[in-house]
This record gives structure tokens, C-alpha cells and sequence, in this order.
């Protein structure tokens, strides 16, 4: 439908390629449309309609306040498809873990924190009843966030706490972060990977979560992004421009705001950890188990200079300093692996009716993972010419088949190997996935393999799908 949608909006002719883009860590699907003349535009495919309504609406309304936000270009009658401005490939996250210290990304930052000021006190208009989920940042929210770090990453680690007198302070500290004046409209999600950088100028994205709430929140999750590892400095001198910014629209009492900052801050935090242990170490995806360690240096730096917020909450600071003790932090301790490595990691899918593949490095064919236990989209005649790349295949492996399971097992024993293999300097690991032609659910395996290990250990991998390149199948 996707296609057929962008053919409409552009005409078959003048389309180059349509290509998937990575995802990251919701079920939205992006898509870059590249045409004849050198344009280009993203479309996104998501079957939740009511979360789609909302990234519309906001869009709408942030558009008309010249607030930065990618321009619309069309939208499909049931809502799960729209088309929108592509903001190119640069984000701020990008930049500043190049050169996090630059005087150009601490300008790029401080235009950030401007354009969010503006975008926060914007919403004297703004209809919060059109939010896809909760409309409000209130004390149950805050409950929720630090339930979700307990849950999803404390309980995770082999840390002793006393969890009655846990869930005592978790609704004492919910009760003391005054929330009452969050009025006006909270990100929810802002972050680096959030803000696109096009012409110098940072451009809002995937504000669809946002709600009412307190303004701390967001300045918080851009200034401790985990991965972005900003010095404290810094932090500390972007803080103090945004209450700048801040003020010069709106009063507020500067001690008041700071005590509500460092706690807002500790519950987003942990809720950061929350969303590692969940979509990391539950749902074994590469990238966020890879930021675990930056999540738990968050937590040791706020101890340093925030700790005292939480000085009367004496479970939670044990909690804390265990999570940031040396046992945990080395349990997680990002191994420094280089694209320099001698390592050579083979991908490849394949078809059991062609026999199993060989080893031309002479390592006798390393993993071989069959595939076919899974549901074969291929017995359904929708799905015979298409393959493991087309979206309609990959929807119907991950909501009709358990290959999403299949695959964080498979990852599991691959990282034995993986690291492994890396410590001890050999060369050569090949890795296949085998299915009945070696079109469908294989192809799938092998490209999400590739991408799992070129994310988290950056080796050099060589991606083979044998019997689609025999038919010199166009990526």
C-alpha cells in the first residue's frame, strides 16, 4: 500500500528508489523516496492511527507558531500513511559525539533550548485532549517512570533492596516533585536523536508522545542525554541559558524551579534505564544495551552533585549507589571494539533445497540457524514474489511469527562467539540462516544479524543473501 501511495503522490516515473530506513525504537516504520529531479521526502507507515492523529495535529499547530517542525506533504485517507519533509541525515546526537566541546554544537544546542522555550510556552491554544495517550505529566506519571526503571532494569541486576520501603519512597518522592504548574506542552521524548540538523538549524521530530507537563522534563532529557555524555559544564552552562531563554517569556522562582529540576531530572533518568533494560536486555536489541554504561554514568554524576535531593529517601540512595557502584558499571562496561578489527563476519541467507553453504575460509561454516520452524509467508500467494526485505513480509513475520524471539536467542549465542572471537584476534566467523527457498524469513534474519553486530561490536560484515543475488535482486 505504501508504494502504491507514493506512486500516487509522485507518478511511477519520477520515483529513483524507495528505501527502509533503520528503525530505532518504536514500530513506526520510515521510508526514504528519492526522485528523478533530486529530491527526496520520508514516508512513514504506521497502523496507529491515533498516534499518527496526534504527530499531525502537533505538526499542524507547531507549524503555524513557527516552531521548527518538518513540513507535511500529504497524508493517505486512513491515516497510516503520510509523507513529510526529509530533514536529511544529521542530528544533533550525531554531531556532538564528534566533537561534543565544539563552539558549533553548543550553538546548535543553545538554538535547541531557544526553539523549545518557544515551543513549550506555545500551548495556551493547544488542545491536549488530541494526545494519543496520557494528556498529562502528573504524580501517576512519575510513578510510572520510576516503576518502569524498577521493573525493567533494577530487578534485572542482582542488587538486595527492601522493595516495600522502595515503593514507599518512590510515592514520597512522586508526592514532593511539584507538578502542579505543568501547564504547558512537554516533549516528552527530547532528546539529540530528535533534533535534525538541516541548513544549521535544528528541526523538531517524533513529538507525538507529548503531553502537559512541567517544563524541567524536557531541558532535562536533551542536557543528560545518555549517549551524548555531555561534561557537566556544559550541562551546567546550557541549563543556565534556558532558564535565560525562559525567562525572558515567563516568571517563575529560579530555587523552586532548581529543586523541581534535580528531581525531575533522577526520575528521567531512571526511566532511561527502564527503556534500556526493557528494549536492551529483554528485547535484546544491540544499540540500547550498548548505552547502559552512559545511562549509569548519568546516575553516578548526579549522585555527585544532586544527591543530596534525595538524602531522606534512604533505600533509594542505597539503590542508586549500587547501580553506580563499580559492579554493576563493569557488568556493562562498554567493550571498546574498532571497525580496525581483523575480524571478518560473513552474513548470509540461504535455501535448505540448495543445500548448506560452505566456508571459503576454511573454518567449517561457523552457525547455521534454521528457520524453518517459522511460519513460511511464502505459503500465501500475497507473499510468493516478494521477499524478506518487502514490508508486507516483514508485518507478517513479526505479528504472525515468533522471529523476533528467535532472533534475540540466536543474537545470545552469536555474542558468546562474538566476543570471543574479537578477544583472541581471529579473522574469520561466518553466520547463516537457512529457510525452504531462501527468500523469505532467512533474508529477514541475516539483514537484522548484520545490522545487531555491525551496531554493537563495529566489525566488518559482508551480507550475502545467496539465492536472491543469483537473481540479482535489486536492494
Amino acid at each position: 500500500m505504501l508504494h502504491s501511495f507514493v506512486e500516487k503522490q509522485f507518478g511511477k516515473d519520477h520515483i529513483q528508489s524507495i528505501t527502509a530506513l533503520a528503525q530505532a525504537g518504536s514500530n513506526r516504520k520510515y521510508f526514504r523516496i528519492l526522485l528523478q529531479n533530486g529530491q527526496s521526502w520520508i514516508a512513514c507507515e504506521n497502523d496507529h492511527v491515533a498516534e499518527n492523529e496526534s504527530f499531525l495535529y502537533f505538526t499542524a499547530y507547531f507549524a503555524e507558531r513557527h516552531i521548527p517542525v518538518p513540513k507535511i506533504h500529504s497524508v493517505h485517507a486512513d491515516k497510516k500513511i503520510y509523507i513529510l519533509e526529509d530533514l536529511g541525515h544529521s542530528s544533533l546526537l550525531d554531531l556532538v559525539m564528534k566533537d561534543a566541546r565544539s563552539e558549533a554544537v553548543k550553538i546548535l544546542y543553545r538554538k535547541s533550548l531557544s526553539a523549545l522555550v518557544n515551543m513549550q510556552l506555545s500551548g495556551s491554544q493547544f488542545d491536549f485532549n488530541r494526545c494519543f495517550g496520557a494528556k498529562k505529566f502528573d504524580r501517576h506519571a512519575l510513578l510510572s517512570d520510576l516503576n518502569y526503571f524498577r521493573y525493567y532494569f533494577l530487578d534485572l541486576q542482582e542488587i538486595l533492596y527492601d522493595k516495600t520501603m522502595l515503593h514507599e519512597e518512590f510515592e514520597r518522592l512522586a508526592n514532593s516533585i511539584d507538578v502542579a504548574d505543568g501547564t504547558h506542552f512537554m516533549f516528552r521524548d527530547f532528546q539529540g536523536r530528535n533534533i535534525m540538523i538541516k541548513n544549521n538549524t535544528p528541526v523538531f521530530i517524533d513529538y507525538q508522545g507529548g503531553m502537559q507537563g512541567p517544563l524541567q522534563y524536557d531541558v532535562a532529557s536533551l542536557l543528560w542525554q545518555a549517549k551524548a555524555a555531555l561534561p557537566f559544564e556544559m550541562k551546567e552552562e546550557l541549563y543556565q541559558y534556558y532558564k535565560q531563554e525562559l525567562s525572558a517569556q515567563t516568571s517563575f522562582d529560579e530555587n523552586t524551579f532548581d529543586t523541581a529540576y534535580q528531581k525531575i531530572l533522577l526520575v528521567r533518568l531512571l526511566q532511561v534505564l527502564g527503556a534500556y533494560g526493557f528494549r536492551g536486555l529483554i528485547q535484546g536489541r544491540g544499540h540500547f544495551i550498548s548505552s547502559i554504561p552512559y545511562g549509569l554514568q548519568n546516575i553516578q554524576q548526579w549522585l555527585s552533585h544532586y544527591g543530596h535531593s534525595v538524602e531522606h529517601f534512604p533505600v533509594l540512595t542505597d539503590v542508586l549507589q549500587k547501580i553506580a557502584g563499580e559492579k554493576i558499571s563493569q557488568q556493562y562496561r562498554e567493550k571498546k571494539y574498532t571497525a580496525n578489527s581483523c575480524l571478518m563476519v560473513c552474513v548470509q541467507s540461504f535455501s535448505y533445497k540448495k543445500g548448506i553453504p560452505g566456508d571459503d575460509s576454511g573454518n567449517g561454516g561457523g552457525f547455521m540457524f534454521d528457520c524453518r520452524g517459522l511460519l513460511n509467508p511464502g505459503r500465501f500467494e500475497e507473499y510468493k514474489k516478494l521477499t524478506g526485505r518487502d514490508q508486507a513480509v516483514i508485518e507478517f513475520l513479526e505479528t504472525k511469527t515468533k522471529i523476533n524471539d528467535y532472533l534475540q536467542h540466536a543474537k545470545k549465542i552469536v555474542d558468546i562467539s562474538m566476543e570471543d572471537y574479537l578477544a583472541r584476534g581471529f579473522k574469520n566467523l561466518q553466520i547463516s540462516f537457512g529457510c525452504t527457498g531462501g527468500q523469505h524469513r532467512s533474508v529477514y534474519c541475516a539483514d537484522h544479524m548484520a545490522k545487531y553486530l555491525q551496531e554493537k561490536y563495529k566489525v566488518n560484515v559482508q551480507l550475502r543473501h545467496l539465492i536472491q543475488d543469483e537473481k540479482n535482486w535489486i536492494n
